[in-house]
Formats: structure tokens, C-alpha cells, sequence
């Protein structure tokens, strides 16, 4: 292993201001220290380079584990490649170890913290494992589907992969789970079609499922014992660990994820992911946080926190860093998974000229990837023109947004109990919505 000294001539020079322990963002900030280096773990099976962007840091080490969940690990310093840029490359095939980062900061503080760009982790997400993605690939994987007709042909049925199969009544034997998914031939004690079959039997053209990265609040080792949907990101590009049938394999949650792509393909049926990109679960604990203080995260002048998702955080989409995560994410998404179609949950917490930046990333991939996104008008802290909002749609071309007064005029309100019926129950008077 290549072990890179660290220098001292390095150290306290980026802008942490240390009375607040945040990064002061300045105009030129972007211009100082953004990078459009590949991040996270660069694998080939002779050498992996580990790359991070964390401008606040002083120094910065490798923390290379043994094994997966053992503690005993080797450190290795990082260099300063470029302004904020940190890598090291180490030599062997590390397919399948484990790695966290230890970041030293200006004032003496030493954290450590997963990657944030990182495409596997152990259970819970406890730290991320360098991974060999060929090696995940179910037999015949192949191509994406052949591009889609036209959006307004697209007929969308929303699910979530834990709830569709894991009813003991629904016959499949992977209840709850990727497999479970895609299971053939199940039924209902009252012998009607269940699972994929039910979903061929609708005829849909899209299934939308919801969060289905790696999320931060059910033990993924204890898929029933804490309920919650998913809109609590954890690491943005790992596949949920409760949904695999070995949580504690980090390559299993990778394969059967793609299985269960695959297995809607076979059948016709595209893939519209949940992506939550507009904020997270605890800022304090999130990778974004603690590899850069003050930037991932939108915030007044005080310091504190935008809070227009109603949760405690916004991501602030407008620094150019934040941004490219988002980029990179949807395009390794897209590519590595084969994903159709990605529906931006309170989409109007972004930027216009982000979500434009989306739908021309994966333009370059397949022009019929589907963009559809929640845009409310939220209360953060960036100005109403730049809003991925609905009252600024006619400026993202080609990207939906979310109509709730529709839905409330078609099926009811969802606001009163469900005692509010819409057009489709015979409510009158509605066609002027």
C-alpha cells in the first residue's frame, strides 16, 4: 500500500471560520476550490485511488478496515491534490473492503466519516466498501431498454418495495424485499394475481417506486421492527440494505436491486426512482456535514439553517459541489441501474439551472428518462426566480411537475379523512380544475 506523507505546508489555510466551525461561502468560493475530479473510490482490480473533496480539512487519512466489521484498520495520510482535493491511490485488489475517512480539522478536531459519494456500505451504513461493480451484475445483464415512445404515453403506478409483497397475503415468499418484487405466479388467498403479475395485469408503462437508497432510520437487519418510507437519506448512492436479503453483504443489496430492474424490463415495465436530494436526515451525523461544514446545506447570514423542506435542512443545490452531486448521482444511477426515470421529491428546494443541468446530464444518456418532481414553492432561503418551482415551469423544459390540485379534483382531498370525494366518485362540478 502507498502510504503519502503529509506535508504541513498545507495546513489552516482554507476559509474556516473558527468561531462558527462553517465555511465562509464566499462569491469566489466555488471558483477557489470546486473540482470536477471524479470523487469517491475509483476501483480497478491492480489499484484503488480514494478521492474526497473537503475543503476545510487540514489533513486528511484513508482509514483502510481489515475486514468488513472487525476494527483493527490502517491508516494512510492523503494529499492535497488541488485546493480542498485529497487522494491517495493503494495498490491490490480491495474489492469488497471496507474504508471510512478521518478528516483533521483547522482547530484540532478529527472526525471521521463515511464517503459520500460512496456505492457501497456495510449494514446500516456504517461504512462504505469499495465494490467491483461488474461483479454485481445478475447473469444477462445487458443494455437499458430501448428508449421510451413519449412521456405523455408514460402510465405511472407508484409503489414501495417493502409494502407491495410484505403482507403474508401476498404470496411471495421475499416478502418486503427486491426479489420479492419480481416474484412470478403469486396470488391472494382469494386467487387473484399479486406482485409483478398484478402489475402486468394493469398495464402500466412505469412503476415509480419510492426511496430505495440507503436510508437512515430502520435497522437494516430488522426490516419490521421501525417503520418509515425512506425520505430520511443516509448514503444517496447505495441501494437500501433492509430490502436485500443480506444486509450485511454489501455486494447482495447491489445484485438484487439490479435483479429486480431487470426483472421489470423483462416484463415491459420501466423503473421511475424516489430521489430525495433536497435534504437529509441529521446534518450533524451526514457525510455532507462533516467533509464540508457549512457548504452542502443552505443557510442564512446568522449560520442557520433553511428550513423550506419543514424537516430541519435544505441542500443548497446553488453551490456548484452540491450541484455536481446531484449530476453525478442521477448519471450513476441511470447508468449502473438502468433507471427510466426519476421523480424529484419537493423538487422547488432546487435550483432552475440544477434540474436543468438533470435533464441535460441524462439527455446524453437517453433522451426518454422521465423528469417529474414536487414543485411547490417552498419557503428557503433562495430567491422566488430561481426555484424549481411550478410558477417558474415554463423555464425546465421537458420536466413535470406535480399537480395536487389536479389530484385533489380527480380523486378528493387528502386533507379531511377522505370524506371529500373528487371526479372519478362522482363529485360534480369539478371539470374546472
Amino acid at each position: 500500500m502507498k502510504n503519502i506523507v503529509f506535508t504541513s505546508q498545507t495546513m489552516y489555510r482554507h476559509p474556516l471560520d473558527l468561531n462558527t466551525g462553517l465555511l465562509n461561502i464566499t462569491s469566489n468560493f466555488d471558483q477557489q476550490y470546486a473540482t470536477d475530479e471524479r470523487l469517491g473510490v475509483i476501483y480497478s482490480p491492480e489499484m484503488t485511488i480514494f478521492r474526497l473533496w473537503a475543503p476545510a480539512a487540514s489533513k486528511i487519512e484513508l482509514i483502510l478496515f481489515y475486514t468488513l466489521y472487525g476494527d483493527e484498520a490502517e491508516h494512510i495520510m492523503m494529499e492535497e491534490v488541488r485546493p480542498g482535493t485529497y487522494e491517495v491511490e493503494v495498490t491490490g485488489n480491495l474489492d469488497n473492503k471496507a474504508y471510512k475517512f478521518g478528516i483533521f480539522y483547522p482547530d484540532g478536531t478529527y472526525i471521521d466519516t463515511c464517503d459520500p459519494y460512496a456505492f457501497a456500505a456495510t449494514s446500516n451504513g456504517a461504512r462504505s466498501v469499495v465494490v467491483d461493480l461488474i461483479s454485481t451484475n445478475p447473469e444477462n445483464w445487458g443494455a437499458r431498454m430501448p428508449a421510451f415512445s413519449a412521456t405523455t404515453d408514460a402510465i405511472i403506478y407508484e409503489a414501495n418495495v417493502r409494502d407491495f409483497t410484505i403482507s403474508e397475503t401476498s404470496g411471495a415468499q421475499n416478502r418486503g424485499k427486491f426479489l420479492g418484487f419480481i416474484e412470478q405466479g403469486t396470488k391472494s388467498p382469494n386467487g387473484l394475481a399479486t406482485g409483478l403479475d398484478y402489475l402486468k395485469e394493469l398495464g402500466i408503462t412505469h412503476v415509480q417506486l419510492m426511496p430505495m437508497y440507503d436510508f437512515q432510520t430502520v435497522d437494516e437487519e430488522n426490516q419490521t421492527a421501525k417503520y418509515n418510507w425512506g425520505y430520511d437519506p443516509q448514503n444517496y448512492n447505495v441501494p437500501e440494505g433492509s430490502f436485500a436479503t443480506d444486509a450485511r453483504d454489501p455486494k447482495t443489496r447491489i445484485r438484487e436491486m439490479k435483479q429486480m430492474i431487470q426483472g421489470l424490463h423483462d416484463a415491459g415495465i420501466r423503473v421511475i426512482m424516489d430521489v430525495v436530494y433536497n435534504h437529509v436526515y441529521d446534518t450533524d451525523t451526514h457525510p455532507f456535514e462533516k467533509v464540508a461544514p457549512g457548504y452542502y446545506f443552505r443557510r442564512y447570514s446568522d449560520g442557520s439553517l433553511s428550513d423550506g423542506t419543514g424537516v430541519g435542512n435544505d441542500t443548497a443545490s446553488e453551490n456548484e459541489m452540491m450541484k455536481r452531486y446531484i449530476l453525478d448521482s442521477v448519471k450513476y444511477w441511470a447508468q449502473e441501474y438502468h433507471i427510466d426515470g426519476f421523480r424529484f421529491d419537493l423538487m422547488g428546494i432546487h435550483d432552475i439551472d440544477t434540474m436543468n443541468a438533470v435533464r441535460e446530464t441524462l439527455d446524453k444518456i437517453d433522451p426518454s428518462i422521465i423528469i417529474l418532481g414536487e414543485g411547490w414553492n417552498l419557503n428557503t432561503n433562495l430567491p422566488e426566480e430561481k426555484k424549481a418551482a411550478s410558477i417558474n415551469a415554463r423555464q425546465m423544459l421537458r420536466i413535470a411537475h406535480f399537480n395536487d390540485a389536479m389530484r385533489t379534483a380527480i380523486k378528493g382531498s387528502d386533507m379531511d379523512g377522505g370524506f371529500d370525494t373528487g371526479f372519478i366518485s362522482g363529485k360534480p362540478f369539478m371539470e374546472q380544475w
